[in-house]
């Protein structure tokens, strides 16, 4: 057993020491590509290896979850998608000290735990590493290390003395490069991310089964719940009327009151409303309670959440209309997707209360969900869609949005790419087409150069290029000369600096002649330098 135990801590060691080889040369090397996708996987066969209890069904599942992340990694690498594989490659490695998934709020403070004393935990190991009692006939770390000082320190100093009489060792020794600081602070780093999945700390899995996720607080009475309630409904329903009246069936908005300021000011605040109306749901009605089993507040918080949903409604409504004033960007798919989430949330805590569902059932159910939303944003290319999506509303394509910001494509890079060359190939006019093919051209030379470095090369990046070569030809168009001295903004359009203001020098004080009296005066009260007065 002792055996097999030393075996598997020396398999341990030497699979993150194989962690720390290869991702060396890579990190440091710059660039992120598809090679990160291939070191997680990698580093998922080494867990597999090095660490027997996760080859049973929850951490398979959990590690299949993680391979599906580092395969989209692979495809294309991102901070999003490295998290998600970070919390299911977590996931797997505490999951055989405690057997089963029991519900997301207290894996949330597991996979916490397990990331905060990440650091430490090879600190800890090898302090009871030191601190372990040798097998018979063997020797414990510190007296290992005792045993090993006199010999190596002697060596060392025989070595520096031979290399100051001997010019070839000392030649040789020359070639001998150290590891800089921001390599060993890698190796450092890359210990403490990787050596807590194959030893994980024991304190990420401590967190106590029986802890409760629900909000503990004094009961509220019916009486002021259903007053509550009633209060509630009256201001929801005014404001979803006003929505209904004005932003909904367009009627004419009171004097002074624009549709932009009214549709584009209320977004968020009204989502906010939405999410704060759910915790007085979650926290006020709970399953069991008195007030939940009361078909009044039954009745009036169905209806609170069917206004809740409308008032979730009408924020995407309005966002909408702000996409089509200002156009589409990846932020605002991220907030449309966020709104359908909480009309999720806000709909099955509405179930929760009405089929008596727990706590842990209502955290699971969000849970999946969002992770659902988030695993759809770690593959899907959110700027590309974005600039897909503006080009072929874009009022100079023929399209009935507006007009295109051709500086948020510069911005968005090469996500914009295939957007630009399809634009680029519609009927436009010279300007804004030599415009359109500057803005092109500079992404397609950065996604060229990408690629054409291994580090930086990805799978999605391949075939964009490859598919914008296939539209543009072997010789894409280049944008037309610059005159001397012009630039090109971000949107392509041609500027020249400023010219240098020239400042007219003032006039010199003309000077006084022989005429003037007042020179002469001053002439003739000026002392000489030989002290006999002038005549």
């Amino acid at each position: 057993m002792a055996r097999t135990t030393r075996f598997s801590f020396h398999l341990k060691i030497a699979a993150v020491v194989a962690m720390i080889v290869a991702a060396d040369p890579l990190f440091l090397g710059g660039g992120m590509g598809s090679w990160i996708g291939v070191l997680a996987l990698g580093w998922i066969a080494l867990l597999l290896l090095a660490r027997p209890a996760l080859r049973r069904r929850p951490s398979l599942v959990a590690l299949a979850i993680a391979a599906g992340f580092a395969a989209a990694m692979a495809h294309d690498p991102g901070l999003l998608g490295w998290v998600l594989f970070w919390s299911a490659l977590s996931i797997a490695a505490l999951m055989p000290r405690l057997g089963r998934f029991d519900d997301a709020w207290r894996w949330s403070l597991r996979l916490l735990t397990h990331g905060l004393s990440g650091p430490l935990t090879p600190v800890f190991d090898l302090i009871s590493l030191s601190r372990a009692r040798p097998r018979r006939g063997g020797r414990s770390a510190s007296g290992l290390a005792v045993l090993l000082a006199l010999p190596l320190a002697m060596t060392a100093l025989f070595v520096a003395l031979f290399a100051t009489a001997n010019p070839i060792i000392a030649q040789a020794l020359g070639q001998i490069r150290l590891p800089r600081f921001d390599e060993v602070l890698f190796w450092g780093l890359t210990l403490a991310v990787v050596w807590p999945s194959l030893r994980p700390a024991r304190w990420a899995t401590r967190i106590p089964r029986h802890l409760r996720a629900d909000i503990v607080l004094p009961a509220i009475p019916g009486a002021s719940l259903l007053l509550s309630l009633f209060l509630f409904n009256i201001v929801f329903a005014i404001q979803n009327g006003l929505d209904l009246a004005f932003l909904w069936s367009g009627a004419p908005l009171p004097k002074g009151v624009t549709l932009a300021d009214y549709a584009h000011r209320g977004a968020y605040p009204l989502i906010a409303t939405a999410l704060l109306a759910g915790l007085f749901v979650l926290v006020a009605l709970k399953p069991g309670s008195a007030s939940a089993a009361n078909p009044m507040i039954r009745r009036l918080v169905v209806l609170w959440v069917a206004q809740n949903l409308l008032l979730v409604a009408s924020s995407i409504l309005r966002t909408l209309d702000y996409v089509d004033a200002y156009s589409l960007t990846g932020f605002r798919i991220a907030a449309l997707a966020w709104m359908g989430l909480v009309a999720i949330g806000l709909a099955l805590i509405c179930w929760r209360m009405l089929a008596g569902k727990s706590a842990a059932w209502l955290i699971n159910a969000n849970a999946l969900m969002a992770a659902l939303v988030l695993s759809a944003a770690s593959v899907v290319d959110l700027d590309a869609s974005a600039a897909a999506w503006n080009v072929r509303h874009a009022r100079e394509a023929g399209g009935r949005g507006v007009e295109l910001d051709l500086c948020y494509l510069s911005y968005s890079g090469t996500s914009a790419l295939l957007s630009l060359v399809e634009l680029e190939r519609r009927p436009l006019t010279p300007a804004f087409r030599d415009r359109v093919r500057y803005v092109r051209n500079l992404q397609f030379d950065a996604l060229t150069q990408a690629q054409s470095d291994w580090r930086r090369w990805t799978w999605r990046g391949a075939n964009r290029l490859a598919a914008a070569r296939r539209l543009l030809g072997a010789n894409p168009p280049l944008p037309a000369p610059l005159p001397p001295k012009a630039y090109r903004n971000c949107d392509g359009t041609i500027g020249f600096p400023e010219p240098p203001v020239e400042t007219t020098p003032s006039p010199k004080p003309a000077a006084r002649t022989a005429e003037d009296p007042v020179a002469n005066a001053v002439a003739n009260t000026t002392p000489p330098l030989t002290g006999t007065p002038s005549r």
